[in-house]
């Protein structure tokens, strides 16, 4: 982090991949190398990234910590600022404040199996600490990934889903609502919660990390625990609460907890001490 908090880093857009409609991934690179050299982040936090003259827009850190030289992000085009960024070309200069909020305690982790769980654009959330996991493989037993989308063409990330497809050491399943599907779709077909009760991973020593649309989340949890999973190991993140990035604002205040600083990794049992209203 800059030692001014409101300062952010110069980022050169090193490459843009285009994901799926509306949603692209930027690989950003510091334009000052001291700065490089100094920045450390943990999978699980998050960055403001700015276009100047727009404004800036909060999203997380796509790529793994292991991956050194480089930040990656991923968003969908939904407002002016991400409508801006959309607009940058490789080599573009942007703006990034971070990193913040806490982390996926991937160290407590050792020795268990990992079930991720995603939904649409909340994959890249999840990218981060699936590949931190997967650089450190020998750390965990089963990895398995469930994910899904509303059609083939909003699944992110087609070029990654298919190495861990490929892979020996991960478990993927894929799906799309129904009607989502293409003719030579060989994926499942059904919402996210359903495909996890069908798959009925096993929880015994097994970490949850759940992130995706609010209703998927909702009638995950129930599946999960009609699986046996306590709430103590079922990891979700809030980073679309967030706008400052550091308390200021108070955009993502939940009762005594601000998203940002308490946040923005959250287990259910922490969840459900917040307020009813959330």
């Amino acid at each position: 982090m800059t030692d001014n908090l409101y300062m952010p880093y110069l980022m050169r857009i090193d490459k843009v991949t285009y994901e799926a409609p509306g949603v692209k991934t930027f690989m950003l690179k510091f334009i000052n190398e001291e700065d490089q050299n100094k920045f450390t982040f943990k999978a699980g936090q998050f960055g403001e990234y700015s276009v100047y003259g727009v404004g800036e827009s909060t999203f997380c850190i796509a790529s793994s910590p292991t991956r050194k030289g480089y930040i990656e992000c991923t968003f969908r085009q939904t407002g002016k600022v991400t409508n801006a960024l959309a607009g940058c070309e490789e080599g573009s200069i942007i703006g990034f404040r971070g990193p913040y909020g806490n982390i996926f305690p991937l160290e407590e982790w050792k020795g268990k199996s990992l079930l991720f769980i995603a939904g649409g654009i909340a994959l890249p959330p999840m990218r981060c600490v699936i590949w931190n996991a997967l650089d450190l493989r020998d750390n965990f037993k089963d990895i398995t990934i469930i994910y899904g989308a509303r059609t083939v063409k909003d699944l992110v990330y087609k070029h990654e889903l298919q190495e861990w497809e490929r892979r020996k050491d991960v478990k993927l399943i894929t799906t799309v609502d129904p009607g989502g599907e293409t003719p030579d779709w060989k994926g499942e077909i059904g919402f996210v919660p359903a495909i996890v009760e069908k798959i009925a991973p096993s929880s015994k020593e097994t970490i949850a990390i759940v992130c995706g649309p609010p209703v998927m989340i909702k009638y995950t949890f129930p599946v999960l625990a009609r699986l046996g999973f306590s709430d103590e190991n079922i990891y979700t993140t809030l980073e679309n609460r967030m706008k400052c990035g550091f308390g200021k604002c108070g955009r993502c205040n939940v009762g005594k907890v601000y998203v940002c600083k308490d946040g923005p990794v959250f287990t259910l049992s922490q969840l459900k001490e917040l307020p009813d209203e959330y």
